[in-house]
């Protein structure tokens, strides 16, 4: 006996076809658009064009309120659409988005739960409806429906089943793109956190200095922030140039737009030209892409150029054209390049010396000595070292959990003689060392750097005999015990681990009147 094979008839293999190319037209649709609503409404089209549908809803849920509104329609007004509002549980709609579960519905006319909230369906006609969950696990996160006009041969079984492979394919494509607009919101609010504390740390009053030098500086950088002037900053190094540049770029109009910083000491002579204004694919070796240089990536912004006096005078000539134009080239590149960029530049060296001796351009001096600011030394602003000193001391106590509330008087008179050739990042590095070392509540001389202590390099130290070394040093602790103690001989005795009777005999001694400290 033959046996009999079974074949599928044609109408199920070309629905079959159907339902593949639609499935495939609504993933390519998705896979196309980033923005939600164009891509829904993208997919509300497909569908009208490949069945019966006449009018399409994607509902999504508010999680916050809980209240469910239609986001995209086909075959509705828009106010029809905003009439579309519902609660979890709430007509068929919201029944499928609180269980998470499928509803067809054969005829609508005979289905009581069907609200028709919308009023588009007309009371002569009768439609079938199908409602399916858009969710990713367990998490719903709206509803897809259609509703055609009845037709009693219509699969309604199938045709929920299609409609819910679709609605998966949805759920993953609106929570791909939530995530990323979480994230985009994240790192927005981020940046401005950021640009907030940039913008509070390099305030030019947050520059530490009250001398009438410090003063000049602030109303130079006050005057010269709002506008787009070229400015070039001197001084000696560790003076506080960067931090100058900082407080021009972050209190001006462009606080906003990119601050690049360029250290052109720091680069090698043959790829200094390349950072500056990049470089074309294969313009030299191992140039295996193209490069934006750092002016390209600071348009509309500030690039700051710092040990300016170092640059070569190749590149010098270019940077002459920069400022001149605002316009380059890259290196091995034939397109010109136009860029709106301020220029803050800085250097330590004696540019009309180096103008002199012509190892720098003069044409490209007097355009970047459009408005200069001198950076005075430590050692010029000597009121200011304490201040500096107590704003280091702070820093790195916090840093270091560490409580420590002062200088001795000693260590005051120490670092107020020593004349700081490394300025003010010298004596932020003597402080930081301190705090290391340093196990009780006051810095004491011993804490500080032997360069401080000794004097030897300095000469900012007398020098005394044994005698007159121990007494100076039996002075300076009965002082700073009282200090301490605000005049409580009692205290300071008690501080010093010593009786009361020979802490007033040695302050007798040394002339100290505890009441001058109460």
């Amino acid at each position: 006996m033959q046996k009999k094979t079974r074949h599928d008839s044609p109408a199920i293999i070309t629905d079959s076809i159907a339902d593949v190319t639609l499935l495939y037209e609504i993933s390519k649709a998705l896979g196309e658009h980033m923005d939600l609503k164009k891509s829904l409404y993208t997919v509300m089209d497909i569908l009208a064009n490949h069945g019966n549908m006449q009018r399409g809803t994607i509902t999504l849920l508010n999680p916050v309120t809980g209240e469910i509104r239609i986001e995209v329609a086909h075959g509705m007004s828009k106010g029809a659409m905003a009439k579309g509002i519902y609660k979890l549980g709430e007509g068929v709609t919201g029944s499928v988005i609180k269980d998470g579960k499928p509803i067809a519905i054969e005829r609508i006319s005979q289905e009581a739960s069907f609200l028709n909230r919308t009023s588009v369906r007309k009371s002569d006609e009768d439609y079938s409806f199908i409602c399916v969950p858009i969710k990713e696990g367990d998490h719903v996160m709206g509803a897809l429906s259609t509703d055609q006009p009845y037709q009693k041969d219509y699969n309604l079984q199938r045709g929920m089943q299609l409609l819910s492979v679709i609605a998966t394919m949805l759920a993953r494509h609106v929570g791909n793109l939530e995530r990323i607009q979480m994230e985009k919101e994240r790192l927005k609010a981020e940046n401005r956190r950021l640009q907030e504390e940039l913008e509070k740390k390099y305030r030019f009053t947050n520059i530490v200095g009250n001398s009438n030098k410090m003063r000049e500086v602030y109303q130079m950088i006050s005057q010269v922030s709002r506008s787009t002037a070229t400015v070039l900053i001197r001084g000696e190094s560790g003076t506080g140039k960067e931090l100058v540049a900082n407080s021009i770029h972050y209190n001006s109009n462009r606080a906003n737009q990119p601050f690049v910083k360029v250290n052109c000491a720091a680069l090698p002579e043959n790829l200094i030209e390349s950072e500056l204004f990049g470089h074309e694919k294969g313009a030299f070796t191992g140039a295996i892409s193209q490069k934006k240089g750092k002016f390209e990536l600071a348009h509309k912004g500030t690039i700051f150029l710092d040990e300016m006096g170092s640059v070569s005078p190749d590149v010098q000539v270019r940077l002459l054209r920069v400022l001149q134009e605002r316009e380059f080239e890259r290196v091995g590149g034939h397109k010109t390049i136009k860029v709106d960029v301020r220029v803050v530049a800085a250097t330590n060296r004696n540019l009309e010396k180096a103008v002199e001796e012509e190892n720098f351009r003069g044409d490209l001096y007097y355009r970047l000595n459009v408005f200069p600011i001198y950076m005075p030394p430590l050692r010029e602003r000597k009121t200011d070292i304490l201040l500096l000193a107590d704003f280091f001391l702070e820093k790195y106590a916090r840093e270091n959990e560490k409580d420590i509330k002062r200088f001795s008087t000693p260590a005051i008179d120490m670092m107020m003689g020593y004349h700081w050739p490394g300025n003010v990042r010298e004596l932020e590095n003597c402080i930081e060392r301190a705090v290391l070392l340093c196990e009780e509540g006051v810095i004491h001389t011993y804490h500080l750097p032997p360069t401080l202590q000794t004097g030897v390099e300095t000469g900012s130290l007398p020098a005394h005999s044994l005698e007159e070394a121990v007494a100076k040093l039996e002075k300076d602790m009965l002082v700073d015990a009282l200090k301490n103690t605000r005049g409580n001989v009692s205290q300071a005795a008690s501080l010093l681990q010593t009786t009361v009777r020979k802490f007033s005999y040695k302050a007798k001694a040394y002339d100290i009147d505890y009441r001058e400290y109460r």
